[in-house]
């Protein structure tokens, strides 16, 4: 993902998968050393803004008040660089990438590249759900 033309990347991240790393204000830290833009990009906006108030982190757009496709077209069509990336975990994520013009990172793809810390698995997929995910 880093490259000659790093700054001129907008970097967004699924709200599930910013969650799966270890250390994620590390990550914005990081990636703002090689990314114009960084934000946060999902569905359920409180969640966003109570994760982005608990780990205090600094970032440069957040969904607001649109579902995460919307959210992905008005970035898109407000940031003015030259590369669009959106690190996710489901084919959700990778559809409304890919039909919204963003090129789409698996997160385990995304940490593999940057040197990005990954949360222990069971940290991630505690509960049913995660469980139910881990067993597929």
């Amino acid at each position: 993902m880093n490259g000659p033309t790093g700054t001129e990347t907008t970097l967004g991240f699924e709200l599930a998968a910013f969650k799966a790393f270890d250390q994620p204000n590390e990550v914005v830290a990081d990636a703002r050393t090689w990314s114009r833009y960084v934000g946060l990009i999902a569905t359920d906006t409180d969640a966003v803004t109570s994760y982005v108030q608990t780990h205090e982190l600094n970032l440069d757009f957040l969904p607001g008040d649109r579902d995460k496709w919307l959210a992905l077209e008005e970035i898109r069509e407000k940031t003015n660089t030259d590369r669009h990336v959106f690190v996710g975990l489901a084919s959700d994520d990778r559809m409304a990438a890919e039909h919204t013009g963003w090129e789409f990172v698996p997160v385990e793809e995304a940490a593999e590249k940057a040197g990005w810390a990954l949360a222990e698995r069971s940290n991630r997929n505690s509960g049913f759900l995660g469980r139910l995910r881990d067993w597929f």
